[in-house]
Order: C-alpha cells, then sequence, then structure tokens
C-alpha cells in the first residue's frame, strides 16, 4: 500500500484550488464530498469485509449475494446489468456461492433456459448480519437528522446514480420507495 503525504499544505497544490476552467465557465471542484464519499464508502464496505474475510469472501460476493437475497427469483442475466460486470466476474463468484450452499439456482417456470436465483437460508443469514453491520453504521451517521434529513441523503443517493441506463432492480428499488411513502 502506497503511504500519502499529508505534511504539506493541499492548498499549496495546483489542483486543489477548487476550480477547473473548462472554456467558458469555470466549476468549482467539490473535493470536501469527494474525500467524504471515499472515506465514507471504504468505512461502509470495511465493516462487512471483516466478516467476509471469514468465508473466504470478498466485496463481489457480498454485492451478489445482497441482491440474490433482496430480490428472490433474480435472472442471472439482470445480475449481471445491475451489477455491471462481465459473465466471467460473475461465474467464479456465483460458483463459490453455490457450491458453498449460499445460493441455489432454478430453472424458470416459463423457461427452462433462464436461471433463476435464491439465497439459502444460510445465504440469509449472511446477508442479514452483513446489513446489520451496515445498518448500525447507516443509523449512527443519521442519528440527529430527523426523517428530513433522511430523506435528504435518500435524495442526494439517487441522484449520484448514473440514471442513463435504469436498472431493473434500481427500478424496483424506486417503486418500493414509492409505495412506502404512501403508506
Amino acid at each position: 500500500m502506497a503511504d500519502i503525504n499529508f505534511s504539506s499544505k493541499l492548498s499549496d497544490h495546483p489542483e486543489s484550488t477548487g476550480a477547473l476552467s473548462t472554456g467558458a465557465r469555470t466549476v468549482h471542484l467539490r473535493w470536501d464530498i469527494i474525500e467524504l464519499l471515499f472515506f465514507a464508502y471504504r468505512d461502509f464496505v470495511g465493516d462487512a469485509d471483516h466478516v467476509l474475510e471469514e468465508f473466504g469472501f470478498g466485496r463481489a460476493h457480498h454485492r451478489v449475494i445482497h441482491f440474490v437475497h433482496r430480490y428472490p427469483g433474480l435472472k442471472v442475466a439482470d445480475l449481471l446489468d445491475v451489477l455491471r460486470i462481465t459473465k466471467q466476474s460473475l461465474g467464479r463468484v456465483l460458483k463459490q456461492l453455490l457450491d458453498q450452499g449460499y445460493i441455489v439456482q432454478k430453472a424458470g417456470a416459463t423457461d427452462r433456459r433462464e436461471r433463476l436465483l435464491f439465497a439459502t437460508a444460510k445465504g440469509e443469514a449472511l446477508v442479514t448480519k452483513l446489513a446489520g453491520l451496515q445498518t448500525d453504521r447507516i443509523t449512527g451517521a443519521m442519528g440527529g437528522l430527523g426523517p428530513e434529513g433522511a430523506d435528504t441523503v435518500r435524495q442526494f443517493l439517487r441522484g449520484m446514480i448514473d440514471r442513463d441506463d435504469p436498472d431493473k432492480v434500481l427500478t424496483a428499488i424506486f417503486e418500493t420507495e414509492r409505495a412506502t411513502a404512501k403508506e
């Protein structure tokens, strides 16, 4: 791992001025938010990483088992779209989760060529443990924000998601949020 030397003043670096000229306009760079997102992501996934290591799993395993658990019967093709990874990348991870009994694969009822994925009880227990760790971190971070603050966080995170290629699962998440809001 490379060492980062923070001893020099960041303001001494020309790229840290906070502005970037793009011809006719100047864009003010958001170093504060960029770095907060890096560190928040590191710690958010780090909580789960420690548990995953005990099983010989990594972040790819976490993402796969998470979405399979949350969307039972998810097609392999849809999982590839959601994760935006190649078949080869998914293949190794999925095989390991199948072989170790965290996920089962079934043929589609109408199209037997479809491969539908389901979490087993063992997979559900792992996902619940990981989600508990991450929920604790989220709850701690949002402790003083109240309902309006939580809505702002959700809006910000939704705004960060690339909407050019809407995922079926992402669409389902938004539909679930809308239904919950109406209740």
